[in-house]
């Protein structure tokens, strides 16, 4: 099954974390939590233009949430860590 690339990643991450490893190439990015490791690697090549290298995902647990006197949960998500091929990198806007 086929998806666009818009739909498997949902948006690109800036953290602390993920601003020191640029330096290594690797990128965050929050994803579909059904999205598989190839089909978020087709998603970055076609809207960034670059070659992959790896991908390693993780599903992060939601947290629990207050509004007034009840409490609920955040839904879990996706976070996948994209590593770039040598000479590939994404141009980040400040």
């Amino acid at each position: 099954m086929s998806r666009f690339s818009t739909d498997v990643i949902r948006q690109m991450m800036r953290t602390e974390k993920g601003t020191q490893l640029v330096g290594q190439r690797k990128y965050f990015f929050a994803v579909d939590i059904r999205a598989t490791k190839g089909e978020i690697r087709r998603a970055i090549e076609d809207l960034f233009k670059v070659k992959v290298h790896d991908v390693n995902t993780a599903v992060m647990p939601g947290k629990p949430r207050r509004v007034g006197a009840r409490w609920g949960w955040k839904p879990n998500w996706k976070r996948a860590v994209v590593t770039l091929a040598e000479g590939s990198k994404i141009e980040v806007a400040s």
